[in-house]
């Protein structure tokens, strides 16, 4: 399909001043305008591949993954590490846990499906967390900012795991064991290679000298694809190894590196875009009227009670204040709109999938 490139271009320029002006992230605006480029949209671009929109965006969030280890100083997350961890592990499951409960009691829908919303939407926004926090460079009390660039970076392959788990069990059955080995490959091939090929990229950073200016950040955009492709091969969780190996470079003292992280946070931009654009294209604005009272109860919940009811469990025991625990429930989801609008793109493509009618 053919694409005016200076609308497009000059739309983007536009959402940007928009989001600066009144706080609404720029990737929300992205997402409006993948779908005015669509097939409901004004220029009719039809964009239905969603096998491709599947490998494109998985593509572009290892990179995400990888500039959000990569820009991460342990010796200023090390103190919240455990909370941290606790959230994006404990944490996924709980949200997604209370979220599926309302979809199935409230909403009717069957368990599992509702259980698979809640995976969905439990992890919090990594690509708008780091943007937010590293963009207007805030000061967080109680180092609330590396607690949340830590949980945001690090909850999504749990969702991905429990998403995975729940689809396969909606397909087929799955057995205790099949579900135990898949928990234990996810995390401890991640881990493993990621530290392992970390380790092995710094020898080779400190000790080799790259013929050419900018070979360097293709090594390491390299060392992210191996990361993510290694684990995969045995059912390892590949974005897990590619946010841990980010993490390990991040804190070794590599040359150049203030121009590597200059390189991956543009890039990190442009997969940002690039993701949230293929969602709206993915999106028929037609039929979200008929999912919007089930996407915006969804959405209410998920931000006043799940997230809260989550922070609440899980920081009370390390006396995390009471601002500090709305912060982190509401900062990873942006309030209500955004919440909104991942509810209802939840929600449309759950139930075009599983082919369930409320």
């Amino acid at each position: 399909a053919y694409i005016p490139i200076n609308k497009f271009r000059g739309f983007t320029l536009a959402f940007g001043k928009l989001s600066t002006r009144f706080g609404v992230p720029t990737l929300v605006f992205f997402i409006g305008l993948g779908m005015l480029f669509g097939s409901d949209g004004l220029f009719k671009i039809h964009f239905e591949d969603y096998s491709l929109a599947e490998k494109i965006c998985s593509a572009a969030l290892i990179f995400i993954m990888f500039y959000g280890g990569f820009g991460t100083k342990w010796k200023t997350a090390r103190p919240i590490a455990k909370q941290a961890v606790l959230l994006s592990t404990f944490g996924v499951f709980i949200t997604a846990a209370l979220t599926g409960i309302f979809c199935h009691l409230i909403l009717g829908l069957p368990p599992l499906e509702g259980l698979l919303i809640g995976a969905v939407l439990s992890s919090t926004d990594a690509a708008s967390v780091f943007s937010i926090l590293r963009s207007q460079k805030l000061n967080l009390k109680y180092s609330t900012a590396p607690m949340l660039e830590i949980e945001s970076g690090s909850n999504d392959p749990c969702a991905y795991m429990l998403t995975i788990i729940l689809l396969t069990s909606i397909g087929s059955s799955l057995n205790f064991f099949d579900i135990s080995y898949l928990i234990f490959a996810q995390f401890a091939y991640g881990i493993i290679i990621g530290v392992i090929l970390a380790f092995i990229a710094s020898l080779i950073l400190k000790n080799v000298q790259f013929g050419e200016n900018g070979f360097d950040s293709i090594f390491l955009v390299a060392i992210a694809l191996a990361a993510y492709a290694l684990p995969s091969l045995v059912d390892g969780n590949g974005y897990l190894s590619t946010y841990i190996a980010g993490i390990i470079l991040s804190n070794q003292n590599i040359p150049k590196k203030k121009n590597l992280v200059n390189f991956f946070d543009a890039f990190n931009g442009m997969m940002q875009m690039l993701i949230f654009f293929l969602l709206g294209l993915l999106v028929f604005p037609s039929k979200l009227p008929y999912y919007f009272v089930p996407a915006l109860f969804i959405a209410i919940f998920l931000t006043f009670i799940a997230r809260p009811i989550t922070m609440a469990i899980l920081l009370t025991p390390f006396k995390a204040p009471l601002n500090q625990q709305l912060i982190m429930s509401w900062a990873g989801l942006r309030e209500l709109l955004p919440s909104f609008l991942r509810s209802s793109l939840s929600y449309h493509q759950i139930m075009l999938m599983t082919q369930f009618s409320p």
